[in-house]
């Protein structure tokens, strides 16, 4: 096992998670609150905290997923698909069972 690819697995599927839970959040509870509601009605905004809490994480992601994708040796290509994962609610979810999987052949 390479120095260190497991640790930075770790960190990658934390952050994986975190990452696909809070753009669930903020795809199906904020952004239709903020684009339907609060613009036709004037209503407050509760969800707002969702765009600022997943903003300030996902650099943590990106760095995560750089450095896991490093120490595991993949292609550029991989590289970019593993961190734009974290851009839709879903696949971070399979980024990160891609990562386990591959993880355990080794």
């Amino acid at each position: 096992m390479k120095k260190g690819l497991e640790g930075a697995l770790q960190r990658y599927r934390v952050m994986a998670i975190w990452s696909g839970c809070m753009s669930l959040l903020l795809w199906f509870l904020e952004v239709p609150e903020n684009h339907i509601l609060h613009h036709y009605s004037g209503a407050q905004v509760r969800w707002a905290w969702i765009a600022i809490v997943h903003g300030f994480t996902y650099p943590i992601y990106v760095v995560a997923a750089f450095n896991y994708c490093l120490k595991a040796r993949k292609s550029f290509p991989s590289t970019i698909i593993f961190i734009l994962a974290g851009t839709l609610p879903i696949a971070s979810f399979i980024a990160e069972r891609k990562a386990m999987s591959d993880f355990k052949k080794k």
